[in-house]
């Protein structure tokens, strides 16, 4: 991004989006930092004076979400981009199916973005040649073992952004997809599985970064993983069920 920006960027504590948030106020970027925790978000107000607004909160919580934009719209009045970058995961244990795990999931990672989609879309409509930005994930090419709360939050977010890019098209507001392979994160780092071409998180964030001006329709990395996704979702129905089953856990069984 050549030109200063007011962004919001949510989930901004901790893996891409710190990193992530790092890079634009090094470019001279004006961001509001949101996430749960606070701590990381003053740290780098104090590194960055003049530049960050310490939005911290709960972005499940509508009202919330409705405060953390009108303090926005208070300092800024608009808004040029919003990535909206926040997210969890948790993994299915199908012997203990848990309603209220895919409840929290889809909560955090599809309700929680459409809140701020209200609530950013007025801010976005008075800034300069807005862009909404959304992280998604590659998991949504390939059904994989004990993922499906994660992935089904991800393809809801992936069809959302999809589909408003076409309704916001007319008001010449762009829609990016970030879809990233494995990136060294706290998050990931609780997996006990192994993880192909991880990135580390710079790298990651550097390469978002890098895209945005250009504002493209999608941002995915690493190519070879998702092109290998993309070629295994394209087997045929028995086939991609044959490789998950191979994927899946069976130390509850025998």
């Amino acid at each position: 991004m050549s030109t200063v920006r007011r962004i919001w960027l949510t989930g901004a504590s901790s893996g891409i989006g710190h990193a992530l948030a790092c890079l634009l106020l090094a470019q001279g970027h004006r961001l509001a930092l949101s996430a749960r925790s606070s701590e990381p978000l003053h740290a780098l107000d104090r590194q960055y004076p003049e530049q960050v607004l310490v939005l911290p909160g709960d972005l499940t919580d509508a009202t919330q979400v409705r405060a953390i934009a009108a303090e926005i719209d208070a300092q800024w009045g608009a808004l040029d981009s919003v990535i909206l970058n926040a997210g969890t995961c948790e993994y299915i244990d199908v012997r203990h199916f848990q309603a209220d795990l895919l409840e929290r999931v889809l909560r955090a990672n599809l309700i929680a973005p459409g809140y701020c989609i209200e609530a950013a879309l007025p801010l976005l409509r008075r800034g300069e040649r807005p862009l909404l930005v959304g992280v998604g994930s590659s998991v949504t090419w390939l059904p994989l073992p004990r993922a499906g709360a994660y992935g089904a939050s991800k393809a809801g977010l992936r069809y959302l952004l999809e589909s408003l890019r076409l309704d916001l098209a007319a008001e010449h507001i762009d829609v990016t997809l970030v879809s990233p392979g494995f990136v060294d994160t706290p998050l990931t780092r609780r997996n006990d599985f192994p993880m192909p071409l991880r990135w580390p998180v710079e790298k990651a964030a550097r390469y978002i970064a890098q895209r945005l001006e250009q504002r493209p329709l999608h941002i995915q990395f690493p190519a070879p993983f998702i092109a290998g996704l993309r070629l295994l979702s394209l087997l045929p129905a028995r086939l991609q069920y044959a490789l998950g089953q191979r994927m899946a856990r069976t130390d509850h069984l025998g």
